[in-house]
């Protein structure tokens, strides 16, 4: 009802204001009025609002609430204004709080904030370092499973230009590579392993496609002066990881230097060195040793050069049995001289130049097998095989040229001479066994293979001289047999005496000798015993026994027989030089001569005493023995000595 009333109190105040305006239109006040007037309330939110909110508590319109209308508005605002500040506060309060929140979360946010910088600068290095070690290993596995630029680069190079050290480098390069990725393929890297062995495979077949450039450069080693460079050393050390190229190039080796070993021994044997100097080896043909000697000398000079060229090619090699190898070339190498050194050796042994030279080159022979074979390292080596047969030949020549002699000897047995000693030929054939023992001495042939010939030669030559000498003295007396022994043996032994492993010998000759001896010794004191009267009575002495009686009943046993025999004897005692067997005047030998005599002289003295012994015993009745026998036997034995 109110606002019924205001709006129309407000129809009529604008009917008003509209004529006062039409009367007035220049009066301020009526401007003002119609401009409220014509203020249009459905525009104007605003006062819409305020109309609102006043017709809350504005309930009567009377004059005593116009009047306090200001005041309840303001006291409403008041108490809106207060209630705001109330709730401001409230707020102000939950925003302090929330500030104090926020503040502790800022606080909280800055101490993450460190705390993920912090951690993230560690996460950063330690990524980093994880790259960067990932990036090494990366570097790492290109480097040992790749090959770089320059090592490609060299290995295109080589079909081109000449195969240089830098070639073998990259080539074992490519080897390690290969074997390294044997390895690989056993872990989990199947992928980049096979990819790896196929291409490094690809380049081991293509690489050695270009070493056969090796068996081109064997087979141009010809000449006769060999030099091996490094860059076939080299060739060499990578061809043994392929069998086959590696035997086939050794087989190219080995036929090239033979060819040039057989043309420079037919130059050495024809032509001689640069310049004639060494003189062919042919022109001393006329000398067979230093003929063979010097042939086998250049055979052995080749020998060890060529074993020195093949160590140089295969010292890198590293292949088990290497050493087998080259003996294996070399003896390949050297075989092809065998047949022209045979033919010459044959013809000269052939010749039969006499037992000494035989045994010279026999002796030569057998050196020069020791050596090569130290070199070759094998005895089923052609040259070494043709070597001992050539010395297995002179051997036998040598000995059939001592049986041959020795039958000689005894066909036509010599009679001993006058004067008992050693006959000529006995001389001779002893001057051949020195001449045979002086070269075995000077021999450099290995002191057990000297001993078994020595023993063998000194059966040839001194088993046929004692047999010899015995059937020659066999028409000799029992003193001339035994004196012409003495010599024969003592020129034996004399002539061993000079020479080593003659012990044996010599030991069996001093045998026979002091068995020669003992007869001499007993001739010799026969001999005295007859011409100092004493013989028969010594017989006696020793044929007497106590059945047939006093002693000096026997015929010629009586006092004045003894007596005279030993004023005999006394007389044999004042010159005992005197009494010596012609036969003792022809030893050769002063100091036999001198033991025969002196052990004679004891069987004398001891013969004497017995006779003494037996005559002064008184179960054989000589009256007055001490003027029958006046000298005892040791005076005897003093005057004697």
């Amino acid at each position: 009802m109110a606002d019924t009333k205001v709006e129309i109190s407000a129809d009529s105040s604008t009917a008003a204001q509209n004529a006062n305006a039409a009367s007035q239109p220049n009066n301020p006040l009526s401007r003002k009025l119609n401009k409220i007037l014509e203020t249009r309330l459905d525009n104007d939110k605003e006062m819409l609002e305020a109309l609102k909110a006043l017709s809350v508590f504005f309930t009567e319109n009377s004059l005593r609430t116009r009047r306090n209308l200001r005041g309840d508005i303001e006291r409403r605002s008041l108490a809106i204004n207060e209630e705001f500040a109330l709730i401001f506060k409230e707020v102000k309060e939950e925003l302090e709080s929330v500030h104090e929140d926020v503040q502790a979360m800022s606080t909280c946010c800055e101490e993450m904030t460190n705390r993920l910088k912090e951690m993230s600068n560690i996460y950063l290095f330690s990524f980093s370092q994880r790259l960067e070690v990932r990036a090494q290993v990366a570097q790492a596995f290109l480097t040992k499973f790749q090959l770089s630029n320059e090592e490609m680069a060299t290995l295109r190079g080589s079909r081109d230009g000449p195969i240089t050290e830098d070639f073998f480098k990259a080539l074992n390069r490519v080897k390690h590579i290969h074997e390294d990725v044997k390895i690989l393929l056993r872990t989990n890297q199947q992928t980049a392993g096979c990819e790896n062995h196929q291409i490094m495979l690809q380049w081991k077949y293509f690489l050695f496609y270009f070493l056969s450039f090796t068996i081109d450069e064997c087979r141009g080693l010809t000449q006769e002066t060999c030099d091996i460079s490094p860059v076939l050393t080299q060739a060499m050390e990578a061809l043994q990881d392929r069998p086959v190229l590696y035997k086939y190039t050794l087989d190219e080796f080995g036929t090239a230097r033979r060819c040039a070993v057989v043309r420079g021994y037919i130059d050495a044997l024809t032509r001689g060195g640069p310049g004639g100097t060494p003189r062919p080896i042919e022109m001393h043909s006329h000398d067979p040793l230093r003929y063979v000697g010097d042939m086998l000398a250049w055979l052995h000079q080749a020998t060890a050069s060529e074993k020195e060229h093949l160590e140089a090619l295969l010292k890198q090699v590293t292949l088990q049995g290497v050493e087998d190898n080259m003996q294996e070339v070399v003896g390949h190498i050297i075989e092809g001289v065998c047949r022209p050194l045979k033919v010459r050796i044959e013809q000269v042994i052939v010749a039969e130049p006499g037992a000494v030279l035989l045994y010279k080159l026999s002796n030569l022979l057998k050196f020069y097998h020791h050596t090569i074979s130290s070199i070759i390292g094998t005895s089923v080596a052609s040259l070494l095989i043709t070597i001992e047969e050539m010395h297995s030949l002179s051997k036998k020549m040598f000995f059939n040229s001592l049986s041959l002699h020795a039958s000689r000897l005894m066909d036509k047995v010599e009679l001993p001479p006058a004067d008992l000693g050693p006959t000529a030929s006995l001389t001779q054939t002893l001057s051949l066994l020195r001449e045979v023992l002086a070269s075995h001495d000077s021999s450099v042939v290995p002191l057990d293979a000297r001993q078994a010939d020595f023993a063998q030669v000194l059966s040839c030559i001194l088993d046929p001289l004692l047999q010899l000498c015995t059937v020659s003295a066999s028409n000799l007396g029992t003193a001339d047999m035994a004196t012409y022994m003495v010599n024969s043996l003592y020129v034996m032994k004399t002539t061993l005496a000079l020479f080593e492993f003659t012990d044996k010998r010599l030991e069996m000759l001093e045998f026979q000798i002091e068995a020669h001896l003992d007869t001499l010794i007993n001739e010799q004191a026969s001999y005295v015993l007859t011409r100092a009267g004493l013989s028969y009575i010594y017989n006696c002495v020793q044929q007497h026994s106590a059945e047939q009686g006093a002693l000096s009943l026997l015929p010629g046993m009586d006092s004045s027989s003894v007596k005279a025999a030993m004023v005999q004897f006394d007389r044999y005692l004042s010159s005992p030089d005197t009494l010596v067997m012609p036969q003792l005047n022809f030893l050769l030998s002063a100091a036999i001569k001198e033991q025969i005599f002196r052990q004679s002289t004891e069987l004398v003295c001891r013969a004497y005493g017995e006779v003494y012994t037996a005559l002064t015993s008184p179960a054989n009745a000589y009256k007055d023995p001490e003027n029958l026998v006046p000298r005892s036997p040791q005076q005897v034995q003093t005057l004697l000595s």
